[in-house]
């Protein structure tokens, strides 16, 4: 039996795979992940074969899009979903099923995939506030204009539907046209269906069942992490108190340039008499001085890092918010795009931590936030909450993609 997991984003985007990976390889499929190709010496690290989709990631992030000297949204979208669609007609003719996250274009080339192909298809979500639903607004998207008299939550995200079907439904259906798939109306709902499937917590980023949707919550992807950190961390985490960690991840912080973004977040940690761990990152966090209160570094094991330090300043992915929780670290959310708002709000919500304000931290600002994330009750909260982060969503997930298979048999239509 085999599946094919289709993600093109970030490192937050692709982590969860692996472990959704690996829970089905432990149940016996063959397992095929398309995604970008800068994640290939991770997927080799795992032993699941990667079919290369679309540019390097990070060349995308930084505007530089391989062919393109101006690209304009639409070109981009054309060619991602063009691109997932070949990545995963390639690999998924005769598999047992199709799981797709990240971004919008590419999920729907996999939808057209699977479809083309008639083998089922499950779209999944690591966050709440990407699902519509009655009970939350949808975040505007960067260039929308929300008239003031929309309020509603349903009435928003009909206009979320109307958004994206003017962003992206000419060129879905275009590209349906070339592979011999009829049109479709509401590329929104067609894409994400009416049974997703949401990797999130239920404490850190809780459904509220609607009659829109039968979502399957499952629990966050986990991968388990049991790589000793380096020698010279262990070092420096051994020579004094509980440090900070401050990173960004695949993220590039807005509004400062790596040097003055660096220096804010050194200087806000060291006011409040604490040392400092910089993860590089996407950000290019690095040292400012030569004193030895910091320590950089690059690719690390986080679950264990975050079990030791005193607080974890990031950017709020999925991922990295539920590593934090589940390593007991008081966070400071500093939410750049996407969903990163929403983890900060659920965050402060829940006492674990608390929300920048912006997305570019500055001496005074940060310090205040730490000061609350550092605060004794932030601290048994976050020690309490620890305690129910479920870590068995990758097993739920892959129970699901099988049972999925076996009641539409290898093979099946796309649901």
């Amino acid at each position: 039996m085999r599946v094919v997991l289709e993600t093109y984003g970030s490192r937050g985007d692709v982590e969860p795979m692996t472990a959704l990976a690996l829970r089905l390889k432990a149940h016996g499929a063959d397992v095929r992940v398309c995604a970008p190709p800068d994640f290939a010496e991770l997927l080799d690290g795992i032993d699941v074969p990667l079919t290369p989709l679309g540019w390097p990631i990070r060349a995308l992030a930084t505007g530089a899009v391989p062919g393109m000297a101006q690209p304009r949204l639409s070109d981009i979208a054309a060619e991602l979903t063009a691109m997932a669609y070949e990545a995963v007609a390639g690999v998924a003719e005769g598999c047992a099923a199709v799981v797709a996250t990240g971004s919008f274009p590419a999920v729907a080339g996999a939808r057209a995939a699977a479809e083309k192909l008639g083998v089922p298809y499950v779209f999944a979500s690591f966050s709440p506030s990407y699902l519509p639903s009655p009970h939350h607004a949808p975040r505007p998207w960067p260039g929308q204009v929300v008239p003031a008299e929309v309020t509603g939550n349903r009435a928003l995200w009909d206009l979320n539907a109307a958004h994206m079907d003017a962003m992206f439904g000419e060129t879905i259906n275009a590209h349906r046209a070339s592979v011999g798939l009829a049109p479709v109306d509401g590329v929104r709902d067609h894409v994400f269906t009416r049974r997703p499937f949401l990797a999130a917590d239920p404490v850190l980023g809780p459904w509220q069942e609607t009659s829109e949707l039968e979502v399957a919550q499952t629990g966050a992807w986990i991968r388990p992490d049991g790589r000793p950190l380096p020698a010279d961390l262990e070092a420096f985490l051994a020579a004094g108190a509980e440090p900070v960690y401050v990173g960004f991840g695949s993220m590039l912080v807005r509004g400062a340039s790596a040097r003055e973004v660096s220096r804010a977040v050194i200087d806000a940690v060291r006011s409040q008499g604490r040392r400092v761990v910089l993860g590089s990152g996407w950000a290019d966090l690095a040292l400012v001085d030569d004193r030895d209160d910091c320590f950089v570094v690059g690719e690390v094991n986080q679950q264990e890092l975050f079990g030791r330090v005193a607080a974890v300043v990031h950017h709020g992915g999925a991922g990295t918010t539920v590593t934090a929780a589940r390593a007991g670290a008081p966070q400071v959310i500093v939410p750049q795009v996407a969903d990163q708002p929403y983890w900060a709000g659920r965050v402060t919500e829940l006492g674990i931590g608390t929300g920048h304000e912006g997305p570019t931290p500055g001496v005074g600002s940060l310090s205040a936030a730490l000061e609350v994330a550092l605060a004794a009750e932030t601290v048994a909260r976050a020690a309490v909450v620890a305690e129910t982060v479920r870590v068995d969503g990758a097993e739920v997930a892959a129970g699901l993609v099988l049972d999925m298979a076996v009641e539409a048999g290898e093979g099946g239509s796309a649901g």
